[in-house]
Formats: structure tokens, C-alpha cells, sequence
């Protein structure tokens, strides 16, 4: 079980008031989760990373994300908390890591960048070893030898790099990445039924280019929950008690921060809204949030009663959702369609 959370605002905010200070960040859910208890692997102590893009453009520098990571806990990486105290970014990437798949490496650690576009995921492909070589021949040589690590995450990174009409473009219309994020999807959906393999897959995945954000929350099921995913936003995320005690102000109708994760920053309920399973949320250059379902063969509509029962018990078995006395409402937002 892995834990991510993304960041998109119109101001840079200092990553230590995402992944340091609050009491219940990132890094403190690594090692003392309130809400999303794996029991089998109760810590993410098997790495992390965190990757950030420049608050202004520098032609030296470049557009592409800059990427720390470490196999060390991120509980206890003085260089961690050092950076995050420095470091101001307008569009962070930050993930913890506990092995599901491959080995622990530096190479292992998520997030990933490849020219202007980074992603990391947060979840599992099933029996992936059985689909791992026909994956690799649909990838052409350039994007087959980006891959330096052996996880199931970063193949399908390198395969939703294949499904961009350029992936070192200098620029991506929302449209682009959300097509390549489908065209991935239903690329491993396919591998998956080839080879009769029929336990669900999570597919938590995210990528970036520093201006449009998309993230899914998925599984290839009609009958499970994916793991679980929630969102916030609003006028700014401060600390308004001692101790890492923070929430999410909205002060004015326009949105300055949106939040994504896989597990609530804040014990504010109302600050948190759960994304459905097998949706698409995109986080649009101007902060428009669009919520998009995935309409698949494991689709379920809203207006079907069975979306409303969803069983729960192969996602939170595996430490991906937070039991269900701890959700506090769904998503209230039309559905926008492709």
C-alpha cells in the first residue's frame, strides 16, 4: 500500500505545509495512519519521493520537474524536512512508498518524470509478471529504455508515454492527457482478459505536465471499490491551531488551491470530498476541477443502485480505503462526459 497527495495552486506553497508540519500529513501518515490502516504493511516505510515544478520559468533551468527521492523512511530523512522548509512550488507531486511490487531502489520510488510530464500511482496491476513482456513489445525502444526501475508503475508510465502523440512536446491539452490516461487504462484492461487474469487491478494513476493535472481512481471491477481518493479545495490551507492543526479555508468563490490524496491531510471532514470509483478528476491550468467518469465495461452509472454498493472489502484488505464510517460524503458534482 502506497500513499500519494498532489497539490495545484494559483501561489506557491512551502512544502512543509504539506508534507512536514500537519499533523496528519503525508509523511505522519507513513507511520501513524488514522483513517487507512493496512494491517499486513501498516507503514510506508519502504521510500518516497517528491517532485515539484519551478514557481517561475528560468530558460536555463527548464520546464521539467525537479524529483527527490529516497529509500530511507520519510519520517526520518533530516534532508526531507531541510528542502521542504526551502522549497516553494505552485504544483507538487509527493508519494510514500510501502513494496508491493519490485524491489526497494531508488529507481522504485515514485513519482517519475520524462520531459515536462511526471506521475507516480498508488495501487497494484494484478499478476502483472503474466502481462509484464507484451506490455514492454507495445512500447517503442525510446520509452522501453526510460525504465530503470521493476515496478508495475513505472511500465505503465512508459505506457502512457506511448499513447501521446509526442510525449517530449513542450506543451498538453487537458484532452491529450486525459485520452492517454484512458488509452492506458484500456491498454492493461485488455493485457489483463488476454491472459484470463481476473483478480481487480488498482489504478490510482496520476500524471502532470505542471499545468493540467489528471488522476484516476479505478479498478477493474463492477463490484469493488477502488482505493480510495479524496479532494479538497478552497482559499488557502493553513494551520489554525497548534500542534499541525490545519484546514482548508474558502474565503471567496474562486478556487486558489486544489488538493489531491489518497487519504485526508485534516481531520475536517467537511474539508474532504470523496471522488467516486472509476472516475477521472482534472485539474485544468485555469483550477477548473472536472470529475469525468471512466465508461468502461466496469463502469457502473451513478442512476444504477449498484454503484451505491460497492463492495469494500478488496480494497481495505490490501490497505487501500479508509472503512466507511470515516467517509464523509460523496462528491456532490455533475458528471461530465466525454
Amino acid at each position: 500500500m502506497c500513499r500519494f497527495v498532489i497539490y495545484k495552486g494559483t501561489a506557491p506553497v512551502q512544502l512543509s505545509h504539506l508534507l512536514t508540519r500537519p499533523c496528519h500529513s503525508i509523511i505522519n501518515q507513513a507511520f501513524d495512519s488514522r483513517l487507512r490502516l493496512d494491517h499486513r504493511r501498516p507503514i510506508n516505510g519502504d521510500g518516497f519521493g517528491v517532485g515539484w515544478y519551478d514557481s517561475v520559468y528560468d530558460e536555463e533551468l527548464g520546464s521539467q520537474p525537479c524529483i527527490f527521492t529516497s529509500v530511507t523512511p520519510a519520517w526520518n530523512n533530516v534532508n526531507l524536512t531541510r528542502l521542504a522548509e526551502k522549497i516553494k512550488s505552485p504544483l507538487v507531486f509527493a508519494h510514500v512508498r510501502a513494496t508491493t511490487a519490485g524491489t526497494l531502489s531508488l529507481d522504485n520510488c515514485h513519482p517519475w518524470s520524462y520531459g515536462k510530464l511526471m506521475f507516480m500511482h498508488n495501487g497494484g496491476i494484478a499478476e502483472f509478471h503474466k502481462i509484464k513482456r507484451k506490455l514492454q513489445m507495445a512500447l517503442p525502444d525510446e520509452l522501453f529504455n526510460m525504465v530503470t526501475g521493476n515496478t508495475d508503475s513505472q511500465w505503465a508510465f512508459a505506457l502512457l508515454l506511448s499513447k501521446l502523440p509526442d510525449p517530449q512536446a513542450r506543451s498538453f491539452t487537458p484532452a491529450t492527457l486525459q485520452k492517454a490516461m484512458l488509452d492506458t487504462i484500456a491498454h492493461i484492461n485488455q493485457l489483463l482478459e488476454e491472459h484470463d487474469i481476473t483478480e481487480p487491478s488498482l489504478m490510482n494513476f496520476c500524471v502532470t505536465d505542471g499545468e493540467t493535472v489528471v488522476a484516476t481512481r479505478y479498478i477493474s471491477s463492477r463490484t469493488e471499490e477502488a482505493a480510495s481518493l479524496w479532494f479538497s479545495s478552497g482559499s488557502t490551507f493553513s494551520e489554525y491551531a497548534a500542534g499541525g492543526h490545519y484546514k482548508m479555508s474558502k474565503t471567496d468563490k474562486r478556487e486558489n488551491i486544489i488538493m489531491i490524496a489518497s487519504e485526508p491531510l485534516t481531520f475536517e471532514k467537511a474539508d474532504w470530498m470523496e471522488i467516486r470509483t472509476n472516475h477521472m478528476v482534472v485539474i485544468t491550468p485555469k483550477m477548473n476541477l472536472l470529475q469525468i467518469p471512466i465508461v468502461d465495461k466496469f463502469y457502473v452509472p451513478q442512476s444504477d443502485p449498484a454503484a451505491l454498493s460497492r463492495g469494500t472489502e478488496f480494497a481495505a484488505a490490501k490497505g487501500f480505503l479508509s472503512p466507511r464510517r470515516d467517509v464523509s460524503r460523496p462528491l456532490e458534482s455533475i458528471e461530465n462526459h466525454l
